[in-house]
């Protein structure tokens, strides 16, 4: 008997596989049936085995406070910077030039969006199940650019047709996460 269960967990997911094989045959895509070459799914418009330069990348010039802000792209997504980051970076534990407007102490007097609440969240408890908040940003938390980046103003390589789905209407410029966070989580 278990070596019938253990043929099926093995044949099952190898059938899975080959029929997304051949449904992506070359020359072709599932849904357009129109091959993609590796020169469009890239910005340096040439073949990844010709060692060029990538061409030149536009972020944000506007000052912090004078952007507009960005929706973000699902429902509790880190949100995108909207403004410049020149003089803001390298961020390191010791140096956080984002805490500067967006510690929540401070961000409401300047117009920033403080820094949410899941940032004071000790998440090696939560881990264990235990929702642990603390005084201060989790120590592991200090490294802005490792989930939030300004938005590039670069032609998408390949359209994008994901569309969010937002629980709440507010969830498009609010994370609730802090409130959720044990959500799904047994």
């Amino acid at each position: 008997m278990l070596k019938k269960k253990l043929i099926g967990a093995l044949v099952i997911p190898a059938v899975g596989i080959s029929i997304a094989l051949t449904s992506c045959q070359p020359g072709g895509t599932a849904s357009t049936g129109k091959a993609i070459s590796s020169e469009e799914l890239s910005y340096r418009n040439a073949p990844l085995t010709v060692n060029t330069a990538p061409p030149p990348v536009e972020f944000p010039k506007t000052p912090p406070g004078k952007a507009k802000r960005f929706t973000r792209a699902y429902e509790n997504a880190p949100p995108m910077i909207p403004h410049s980051v020149e003089g803001l970076l390298p961020i390191t534990k010791d140096n956080n030039a984002c805490l500067g407007c967006h510690d929540p102490k401070v961000a409401k007097s300047v117009g920033a969006t403080p820094v949410s609440p899941t940032h004071f969240i000790d998440f090696f408890q939560l881990i264990k199940g235990k929702v642990v908040k603390l005084n201060k940003l989790d120590p592991a938390r200090w490294n802005c650019s490792q989930c939030h980046a300004p938005q590039a103003n670069a032609k998408p390589l390949v359209q994008n047709t994901f569309k969010p789905d937002y629980r709440d209407p507010n969830a498009k410029n609010k994370t609730k996460l802090h409130k959720n966070v044990m959500e799904g989580v047994y």
